[in-house]
């Protein structure tokens, strides 16, 4: 996790994008510094909350991160974290494209439970060993 500082960019274990990850922010984190609004800064943050069921919701927003934790707790849209609450920001990364926090949005939404427990930690090494394929290829 990251403590007062940026966290080493996921980039390298998502995929490559446009114009890269600015940076990333998670619990550990300095919230004050975390919770940028877009009047802040341009772009976009990839997030993951951490639910009272202790299941993972993964969501992109252009708002603050405040704002956008703020009405998930609220049950203001309704859906998944609804019946969650509350819930805790566990893991973020601002992107300059909102394209590109859509598309680390739905790619870290595949991964399994472990992937995304070694993301939250900031495991990378984890994040690449969990990627290997575990059986093999059928023979030709």
């Amino acid at each position: 996790m990251c403590s007062g500082r940026a966290c080493t960019p996921l980039l390298p274990f998502l995929l490559t994008l446009r114009n890269g990850a600015k940076r990333s922010v998670s619990k550990g984190g300095n919230e004050k510094d975390d919770a940028r609004t877009m009047s802040d800064e341009p772009g976009a943050y990839a997030y993951m909350l951490r639910c009272a069921d202790g299941s993972y919701y993964v969501g992109s927003a252009r708002l603050g991160l405040d704002q956008r934790v703020g009405e998930h707790n609220s049950g203001a849209y309704g859906g998944y974290t609804s019946t969650r609450r509350p819930v805790t920001l566990v893991w973020a990364e601002h992107f300059q494209l909102i394209t590109d926090a859509i598309a680390a949005e739905r790619r870290i939404k595949g991964w399994s439970r472990a992937k995304k427990e070694a993301l939250i930690r900031g495991d990378y090494v984890a994040i690449g060993t969990l990627a290997k394929r575990r059986t093999k290829l059928p023979q030709e």
